[in-house]
């Protein structure tokens, strides 16, 4: 998405939300030194000039427990999931303890956890699981805490892939409702470069009916 001048920096994952007719994206309002993100939306009617900033009180201080923040639509188009990693502390390089999914419902505007990964699943992206394994000692990227994860999906379902784990990745699917805290789940089998799983999907396709 190229970036308009009606917002304050390249907007970072920006998604559809088919139940609201918008577009919601995140935006860096911060320094360069820290980064402070934002909500923006737009109605798909006004896209070359319609963004606004979407702020609530009662949200407090949302955008600053999660680090590298990004937006996947909810089940149905109706709500918006966020998902990073939990800081252990409001400190810049503090390190993450697990990753958390907030929602927004859009028709109540208020956020809740939708989900938390698994201790025991998370210590697979650290190198924990790996290092036990082989029988090494802790990873040094696992002190510091700076373990990306890289994040992807939608309509409700999110895999997370990342470089100490292979062949596989992590699932959460969201129940239709969203009253629950959704569904954990490893994928095997997945095939990727010694550095992570391939980009993108593959789809078989091919006709099944002629007009």
């Amino acid at each position: 998405m190229k970036h308009p001048l009606s917002l304050p920096s390249k907007p970072r994952s920006p998604i559809l939300a088919s139940g609201a007719a918008a577009v919601f994206a995140l935006c860096d309002v911060g320094t360069p030194w820290r980064s402070q993100w934002k909500l923006f939306s737009c109605p798909l009617s006004m896209l070359t000039g319609g963004w606004a900033p979407v702020e609530r009180s009662a949200w407090g201080d949302v955008f600053e427990i999660l680090k590298r923040p990004r937006l996947l639509a909810g089940a149905g188009g109706r709500r918006v999931l966020m998902i990073g990693g939990l800081r252990s502390s409001f400190a810049i390089d503090a390190p993450c303890s697990t990753v958390l999914i907030l929602r927004l419902d859009l028709a109540t505007m208020e956020w809740d956890e939708a989900g938390r990964m698994p201790p025991n699943m998370y210590r697979c992206f650290t190198g924990l699981c790996e290092a036990a394994a082989q029988g090494n000692a802790m990873p040094t990227a696992v002190a510091g805490g700076n373990n990306k994860v890289k994040v992807f999906g939608g309509d409700g379902k999110v895999w997370f892939a990342g470089k100490r784990v292979r062949g596989k990745l992590a699932m959460w699917e969201e129940d239709e409702l969203g009253n629950s805290g959704g569904k954990w789940d490893w994928v095997d089998g997945v095939p990727g470069y010694s550095d992570g799983v391939y980009r993108g999907f593959v789809f078989d396709g091919g006709f099944t009916a002629m007009p």
